[in-house]
């Protein structure tokens, strides 16, 4: 164990600073040169920058020369802050004895803010409260002061005033970082006893994984064994975050960094899993991480039937550094093979979605996205389904129920009323309304998971204008009458576009539903139907005229009954098309369909 070690992360709610503030840090501690820094540095998907979000947990080892003359090695993660990836905050957080608790002195303590500080509390992390933005001219310092003392629970005499955007205070707060959180435990000379909290996939080398040391040395040259699966691997190389990879002689107790062991076979990482020495091993395994519950479901299918093993691979090498994702093998009579995957959130699918088309170059389609609902039969028997190709016939259903969150909204108070009546629109229940102080209330609703997948968190950024926060948990199952709602094209059933949906909701969806595919599927030279049902039962129609040919063109002056001729030949020929024609549904049509509300 280094007594001059800290390891730390930074939380906050999202774009309350984290990338800017772990920027400062990267600058002030002169680890790459000027000329090659640029914003959002821990960012490393192109994905992130575009939309200014960290995804991806992302750790860095940086040397600090302190106002005492020694040199402390910093191991920061910078974390995500959206909702949807709370379980990357999570690893990072075991990996750490001290968490840098960001607040927007313009905003306040938000939804995500109060989540993270008690996911910090729970590792039992040393927390520094850090008020950003102060060069703001809207920044509310004594407001946010006050905050951290009565919502947080924390000492505001220990916060520190940054603006990671200038760089002022960060001088201050790296000392407060060396001085207040503790150096790791462990003992170098105890057997090895590492965490794996992250891993990505190198095309040359393998798996390159990254490891939290809790207790002994990880060397180049030694035996290693995992804990879940007793794989057996001699380590090739060691090495610390540097931006990039930096080679060393190996990792000690309460070191960060990385090791490579010509793992070829991505299913032998677990992510969570402990790392030990296969001549020396440690008693037990370390505690890992709680088990990871994708909420929503979809099917993602090649476009091109050809590129199944492709993105088979695909999604082999994403569950390395996304551990949350899960799928498993799926088949459509539309689309062909493919694969049911898990998803966190509605931004993690879409992340996942531009990932798989970026990084590997491949063209996708994904059904409509669902929930797990539990249906009761009358044989008694309890299902949990999240396909709608696997729900059952109506009268053999006793009751169909939903999963349902316990959502947290913190707003200013101007716009309590547009907030409750989206809630009532989401089919939301009120459990408790708590004023903060004088312009912040605290909403708490018990509201069904599926209504807030598609559109809820726009609608509620955009009702109160940015400044409400969000965030949810996972309570229960509640009741629902539930039913499956088919889309057909010209007579046929479409399997892809099949959804399960709330009864009441389901005539305005499937109304949507045909008005975007009416939109998006080309002209035939045949009229298309497009049709949304329950059962035997239409309840929305569109239709897409025919493609018409003017064969009268080349007619000109003569007799009408010449015209009457060829119009009637035509009719006749469109007949026959209309009996053997295949409708083409190109990629938009699905995507369309993902889109919730009218744009």
């Amino acid at each position: 164990m280094n007594p001059l070690t800290r390891n730390f992360c930074i939380i906050a709610h999202i774009d309350h600073g984290k990338s800017t503030l772990a920027d400062r840090f990267i600058q002030r501690t002169k680890i790459i040169a000027e000329r090659e820094f640029m914003d959002q540095i821990l960012d490393s998907m192109d994905i992130e920058r575009e939309r200014g979000i960290t995804i991806k947990s992302q750790a860095v080892t940086l040397p600090f020369t302190s106002e005492d003359g020694k040199t402390y090695i910093l191991n920061l993660v910078d974390t995500p802050g959206h909702v949807d990836f709370s379980y990357e905050v999570s690893r990072a957080l075991s990996a750490c004895e001290g968490a840098l608790l960001l607040i927007d002195a313009t905003q306040g303590a938000q939804a995500q803010t109060l989540s993270n500080m008690y996911m910090a509390a729970e590792h039992d992390l040393e927390i520094i409260p850090v008020i950003n933005k102060i060069d703001l001219a809207s920044a509310d310092i004594d407001a946010v002061l006050h905050q951290i003392n009565h919502d947080l629970g924390l000492d505001p005499t220990f916060a520190v005033k940054v603006s990671a955007k200038t760089g002022l205070g960060v001088e201050e707060l790296l000392e407060t970082i060396v001085r207040r959180i503790p150096p790791p435990a462990g003992e170098a000379g105890d057997p090895l006893q590492a965490l794996i909290f992250d891993s990505h996939y190198d095309a040359y080398r393998g798996v390159v994984i990254h490891v939290r040391v809790f207790n002994g040395q990880l060397r180049p040259g030694m035996s290693i064994r995992l804990f879940s699966n007793q794989v057996v691997y001699k380590v090739e190389e060691t090495g610390i975050f540097r931006i990039v990879l930096a080679k060393n002689d190996g990792l000690a107790a309460g070191d960060v960094g990385y090791f490579i062991a010509g793992v070829k076979q991505i299913s032998d990482i677990h992510v969570g899993d402990t790392v030990t020495d296969e001549d020396r091993p440690c008693g037990k395994a370390l505690p890992g991480f709680r088990a990871v519950k994708p909420v929503v479901f979809s099917s993602i299918y090649p476009v091109d039937a050809n590129d199944y093993e492709e993105l088979h691979t695909a999604l082999d090498k994403l569950i390395l550094n996304d551990s949350a994702l899960m799928y498993e093998k799926d088949s459509s009579v539309a689309l062909g093979f493919g694969f049911r995957c898990g998803f966190l959130g509605l931004l993690h699918l879409e992340v996942v979605q531009e990932r798989v088309e970026r990084e590997f170059g491949l063209s996708i389609v994904l059904t409509s996205p669902s929930v797990k609902y539990r249906i009761t039969l009358k044989s008694n028997e309890v299902i949990l389904i999240d396909n709608p190709q696997e729900f059952p016939d109506p009268v053999n259903i006793i009751k169909t129920e939903e999963p349902t969150i316990r959502a947290s909204i913190i707003t200013p108070k101007e716009y309590l009323g547009s907030i409750i009546n989206l809630c009532l629109e989401k089919r939301g229940v009120q459990q408790s309304m708590t004023y903060l102080d004088e312009k912040r209330v605290d909403l708490v609703y018990s509201m069904p998971l599926a209504e807030v997948l598609f559109d809820f968190y726009d609608k509620l950024k955009s009702v109160s204008r940015g400044y409400a926060s969000f965030d949810y948990e996972l309570t229960d199952y509640q009741e629902t009458d539930l039913v499956k709602l088919d889309i057909l094209l010209n007579g046929k059933p479409v399997d892809a576009l099949s959804q399960l949906v709330f009864r009441e909701n389901a005539y305005s969806r499937a109304r949507q539903v045909c008005r975007r595919l009416s939109l998006e599927i080309p002209k035939h030279q045949f009229k298309i139907p497009i049709q949304g049902t329950i059962g035997n039962q239409i309840i929305a129609r569109e239709t897409i005229t025919a493609l018409r040919k003017d064969v009268t063109a080349k007619c000109y002056g003569g007799d009408i009954s010449r015209k009457r001729k060829l119009l009637e030949k035509q009719k006749e020929g469109k007949k026959r098309m209309k009996m053997v024609g295949n409708v083409e549904l190109p990629q938009s049509a699905f995507l369309s369909v993902l889109k919730s509300s009218d744009d």
